[in-house]
């Protein structure tokens, strides 16, 4: 409704965030991969308008049919932005085979993360192909706000075992906390509870269950984990957390260190996206 559009716009749900005009140079006249696109977040009139700015856009999809797109066919055919189209790579996220290292300028996913089993896969693979100074734009749910809102957060020890046990796309192992936990009233796409359920089984097909949820915090732990120098972060209504992470070539391990303590610094209970952030369970 165009009325409750207005409303949400005046809220700020939709206008750019205050510091893109600072990032702005990364995407302008760039090449990048979007993981999952095409993503409303990233169209000219919205928070994160990069659509509009960027030389060429490709992007990666995990089937050759998604819930989200329909039917899709690898080749030249991403409709970004207007007529602008960019190849389709049809690949899983944690193995981009065939894109080379140092390929792209950017790398973009929006609300795709929760969907991968192995998150911290998913991003080492993503830095592979960005060239050295290159960013990374990560946009992922706070669970304070989404169905997930009774689940435990995933903390980052979690995810690093994942990650070293090679866990892949079939991994079903939070299954049954989702099944107890999901609340249902905040997801009605997902219809009753036993559809929720065959569609949950149906996982590996479907790709709909968020295996992991996150809040802030954590989202910062993982993005240093991997080893991105974090150029910002931030937090909007409805349920956005926003990370831009930069990849930065270094030789030595005091070189990683000092990304490291830059990342870490953002944790401070004084850290300006924990004074601004609008979910409660930031603040704690």
């Amino acid at each position: 409704m165009p009325f409750f559009k207005d409303i949400r716009y005046l809220l700020g749900w939709y206008r750019p965030i205050k510091c893109f005009d600072n990032i702005k140079a990364h995407f302008y006249g760039k090449n990048g991969l979007e993981i999952g696109g095409p993503s409303s977040i990233f169209s000219p009139k919205s928070i994160l308008p990069i659509y509009g700015i960027v030389k060429n856009l490709d992007n990666c999809n995990y089937c050759s049919e998604t819930l989200w797109e329909g039917k899709i066919s690898e080749g030249l055919t991403f409709n970004y932005h207007g007529n602008r189209l960019g190849y389709e790579f049809i690949r899983e996220a944690t193995d981009l085979e065939g894109i080379k290292n140092e390929s792209y300028d950017f790398v973009v996913s929006s609300h795709v993360l929760e969907h991968i089993a192995n998150p911290l896969k998913a991003l080492f693979e993503w830095k592979r192909v960005l060239k050295n100074g290159g960013v990374l734009l990560l946009v992922i749910p706070h669970k304070e706000v989404t169905f997930d809102h009774n689940r435990p957060i995933t903390k980052l020890d979690h995810l690093i075992q994942n990650y070293e046990n090679g866990i892949d796309e079939h991994d079903m192992s939070h299954l049954s906390e989702i099944l107890s936990l999901h609340d249902l009233l905040m997801d009605p796409m997902s219809g009753t509870y036993d559809g929720f359920v065959a569609r949950s089984m149906d996982n590996f097909k479907n790709r709909c269950l968020h295996h992991h949820v996150f809040v802030t915090e954590e989202a910062i732990r993982m993005v240093d984990y991997v080893g991105l120098k974090i150029l910002f972060v931030k937090t909007r209504l409805p349920w956005h957390i926003i990370i831009c992470g930069q990849k930065i070539a270094y030789t030595s391990e005091n070189q990683r260190m000092a990304i490291h303590n830059w990342n870490i610094r953002l944790l401070d209970e004084n850290a300006s996206w924990r004074q601004l952030t609008p979910f409660t369970l930031d603040k704690k």
